[in-house]
């Protein structure tokens, strides 16, 4: 049981301090944000008076967001007609796209004109989404939204209805063994009219409200996918400000669903990525390893030799689309942005999707609030987004991750088809029928991958990677990765597969280590950067992610 959750300490410390809002919305990311500056948009429109509340786990905004990034700036141009003007470090437009297919050796360029749309970039922009972030949140600031970072939502709160009425914060000094220390301070309840999850891919809170709503019922199995970034400081000889690369093919293999990105910025700097598929099947892979592997490509290390690498995190992305969407709404509350699954998997693009569906949730519970009502379901949310432009979107590329899961060379054959000869409009739609997890094989059907050893100049172990990420969290708190049953990971994950957390985890949290003629899975929740992958790919879901403290994680600069 999560501490925030243990009815041991509100009857030693009393009931916990409330603070009511109008709204209350859970994560300072895009979807968040741009919902929070909705509703304070339209109260000053109509000259009403409506309180909003931001709860960000993060120490600050931005400091746990990660993302590609080219940016659609359709959503941002309706949020902020004028964002050009106001700053928005939205900085460097797209000026070449390539798209390459590699194998070990070769690299084969796709020309532009058999591209589809979905790959193509003219009039985006790439950018530093935390940097989008800090600046949403100034906006947001500046028109009276209160923002908490700092403060991890831990607790969903319910009436004697089941309508949900806002969260309560995880409590701070906390020991490991779930004991107050002299430093102890309970959570606080903030309740609300109405409550928007906007946690991210594989939400804490989001993840129990689709199973305690029944969400999902009747959607697709959502899918995931484990993004690795890397921002690079090149030789400025070699940069090209607005060059936009992706790849596919190898290092993986031609059945593993996966990719690259490598973007170029401003002020000589790179971004370069790796996207695996968490429906993988053999797992003895490794997709940080694979990351890395790419990098040594003959068409890719020459950006890197002679530059520096500054940054490093990972983040889960959704990537289901649109029939693996659950319902967005329950009782007092709505699901927006990735703790929906809004990304469009066949743009690598989530922040202007996420951005839309924080507005649209934000109207349909200003027009509630407008009405005096409270704690309902914002059905005209769910319908304005069937009416939207992203819904439009997501319908378009519905078919490309199903297509890409049958395999490289099929998936591009049939993604082609759906693309160019279709528009997107064919008269199927493909599903997804297996979660992620359920995808692992056993180890014994399958082979071994050896991995090359880093040779820290281009290529890096997980520990090093975790340092420049600034990854931090409290030792003295509780693990907040934790076991449904302390005995599966050797008896099943380790005897069946070849213990794969070791492997997925792109931060080192998950080792098996020898203790007395016999190994246990030893985890170093310090190092976790709240990618949620061990959440989602775990073939037993014995792993569970609850929130820590707040402030704790890792503390991106600009990624």
């Amino acid at each position: 049981m999560n501490p925030s959750q243990n009815p041991s300490f509100l009857e030693q410390y009393g009931p916990r301090e409330a603070m009511e809002y109008d709204v209350v919305i859970i994560g300072a990311g895009p979807a968040g944000l741009s919902a929070a500056i909705r509703l304070k948009q339209l109260a000053e429109k109509q000259g009403r008076e409506i309180s909003v509340c931001v709860l960000e786990k993060g120490s600050e905004p931005g400091a746990h967001i990660l993302s590609g990034a080219v940016m659609d700036p359709r959503a941002m141009t309706e949020l902020f007609p004028d964002w050009k003007t106001a700053g928005a470090p939205l900085l460097t437009p797209v000026t070449e796209d390539r798209f390459l297919f590699l194998t070990e050796q070769s690299a084969t360029a796709v020309p532009n004109w058999m591209l589809p749309g979905c790959f193509q970039n003219h009039g985006n922009y790439v950018i530093s989404l935390g940097n989008v972030v800090r600046w949403l949140a100034q906006q947001a600031e500046n028109l009276g939204v209160e923002i908490f970072p700092g403060f991890a939502a831990a607790e969903v709160l319910y009436d004697d209805a089941c309508a949900v009425v806002g969260v309560a914060t995880g409590n701070l000094g906390v020991d490991k063994e779930g004991k107050p220390t002299n430093e102890f301070q309970l959570g606080m309840e903030l309740r609300a009219k109405y409550t928007l999850f906007a946690e991210g891919a594989r939400g804490h809170l989001g993840k129990q409200l689709i199973s305690g709503y029944q969400l999902d019922k009747g959607r697709d199995p959502q899918t995931y996918g484990i993004g690795i970034k890397e921002l690079w400081e090149i030789d400025p000889a070699k940069h090209q400000p607005g060059l936009v690369v992706h790849t596919a093919g190898w290092p993986l293999d031609n059945s593993t669903y996966g990719g690259s990105f490598l973007y170029h910025m401003e002020n000589n700097q790179v971004v370069v990525g790796y996207v695996v598929g968490l429906a993988y099947e053999n797992p003895y892979l490794s997709p940080y390893e694979e990351f890395q592997r790419y990098k040594t490509h003959p068409a890719i290390r020459g950006f890197f030799e002679g530059g520096k690498r500054l940054s490093y995190g990972a983040r889960a992305i959704t990537a289901g689309g649109l029939q693996s969407l659950p319902k967005l709404t329950f009782p007092g509350g709505a699901l927006i942005g990735c703790d929906a699954g809004f990304l469009n998997a066949s743009r690598i693009k989530g922040s202007h999707s996420a951005m839309k569906s924080g507005m649209l949730a934000a109207e349909a519970a200003f027009d509630a609030i407008a009405a005096e009502r409270a704690q309902d379901e914002l059905s005209a949310y769910s319908k304005a987004f069937e009416q939207s432009w992203l819904h439009e979107e997501l319908h378009v590329a519905r078919n490309f991750k199903p297509w890409m899961s049958k395999g490289l060379y099929t998936g591009t054959l049939m993604v082609g088809i759906d693309q160019l000869i279709f528009r997107g409009k064919a008269p199927w739609t493909l599903h997804h029928t297996h979660a992620d997890h359920e995808c692992l094989k056993p180890a014994a059907e399958c082979r071994p991958i050896v991995y090359p050893k880093p040779d820290g100049t281009l290529t890096f172990d997980r520990l090093s990677s975790v340092f420049i990420s600034n990854t931090n969290h409290n030792e003295h708190q509780p693990a907040h990765l934790t076991l449904k049953n302390a005995d599966v990971p050797t008896q099943v994950n380790l005897a069946q597969y070849a213990g794969p957390e070791s492997r997925y985890c792109p931060a080192g949290v998950y080792e098996y280590v020898g203790e007395s003629g016999q190994e246990r899975l030893q985890i170093n929740a310090q190092n976790c950067v709240h990618c949620k992958t061990c959440d989602i790919k775990d073939p037993t879901q014995n792993i569970v992610w609850v929130t820590p403290e707040g402030g704790g994680g890792p503390n991106y600069p600009n990624m």
